[in-house]
């Protein structure tokens, strides 16, 4: 069989160039005819602008105002060192004001407190004159065997010792009617031992209320003490100030006895100016007198001129008065 095909594949041949050549040209128009790219959209108003606009405006006026600031402080420093200066002047002169306002505030306070003592001294002196103005027996109004006599509470310290036995009771209780006959009334009363313990321990450290059965009850009870003694008043008085003593109270004590047995005679006086202090008008704090019972002269003697010399100096040293007795009997 014959073929006739060769004569049209070249007109498709022909007819692909065309085409291609064709599509070629397209594209080439496509890409010389291709848009620009469009342009940036302008930027919108930034709404911070103002804003800040604002904020350095006011910082710009801030600054000023420091300036300004900065400005009256160099010029006002001079003044403010004045002010402190004047300042410290017057903290100085305040300070001086007080201290001198305190100290005559104090020097008023101490004539104050004389003027108050002298008053009270103008008073006690009138009482007492007054007292001594009134018509009484010497013997009931001042004197007590040539013990003077001025106090509101007494307590009695009395040698309980086997040498002060039966044989000087009658005169013991003599001696102690006596002695309270010429207090018509006292604030208070005790007995002690010259050992420091009390006649009636149920009442001690207490003030008995004074009143006629009480001493003769007490003046009874005396004799049959059996109480421990060391023949020697130191704990007893002793134990009388310290338990009694107050600076509104007018005390006495009085000391009945007749040996210093033991011990020295300058270590007790010593002993009892440390409790028995002074006041400021260097009065002691209570009075002590002291009556000696000649019991031991005759005998062994020693020791009762030991308690006659202890007594004497420690009556004297306390504002009291010593006597010795020339009997017991």
């Amino acid at each position: 069989m014959k073929l006739t095909r060769r004569a049209e594949e070249s007109i498709s041949i022909a007819f692909l160039d065309v085409i291609t050549c064709g599509i070629g040209a397209i594209i080439l128009l496509l890409m010389i005819s291709k848009p620009p790219p469009p342009l940036a959209p302008e930027p919108r108003d930034d709404p911070r602008v103002a804003q800040i606009s604002t904020l350095q405006r006011r910082l710009f006026d801030v600054q000023d105002q420091h300036r300004e600031v900065e400005a009256e402080l160099a010029a006002t420093a001079p003044q403010l060192l004045a002010l402190k200066d004047q300042a410290e002047r017057l903290r100085s002169a305040l300070l001086a004001a007080q201290m001198s306002a305190r100290s005559g505030a104090q020097a008023a306070a101490r004539d104050a407190a004389e003027l108050g003592q002298l008053k009270l001294a103008q008073q006690s002196l009138s009482e007492e004159m007054k007292r001594l103005q009134r018509p009484r027996l010497r013997s009931n109004a001042s004197l007590v065997g040539g013990i003077p006599i001025d106090s509101e509470y007494v307590i009695f310290v009395i040698d309980t010792s086997a040498s002060m036995g039966d044989h000087v009771r009658v005169k013991l209780k003599q001696q102690m009617r006596e002695i309270l006959t010429v207090y018509p009334k006292l604030k208070g009363l005790q007995i002690l031992s010259d050992g420091g313990i009390y006649l009636r321990p149920a009442k001690a450290r207490q003030w008995l209320r004074d009143s006629p059965d009480l001493r003769n009850a007490l003046i009874e009870e005396v004799p049959d003490w059996q109480a421990e003694s060391p023949s020697n008043p130191r704990q007893g008085i002793y134990t009388a100030i310290n338990d009694f003593y107050s600076p509104e109270r007018k005390i006495s004590i009085y000391v009945l006895g007749d040996e210093f047995d033991r011990g020295s005679i300058t270590a007790v006086l010593k002993y009892v100016a440390q409790v028995n202090t002074r006041d400021a008008q260097g009065r002691p704090r209570v009075r002590i007198h002291a009556i000696g019972f000649p019991t031991r002269f005759g005998q062994t003697g020693e020791t009762g001129v030991r308690f006659a010399a202890l007594m004497r100096q420690l009556t004297r040293a306390n504002g009291g008065t010593f006597v010795g007795l020339n009997a017991y009997r």
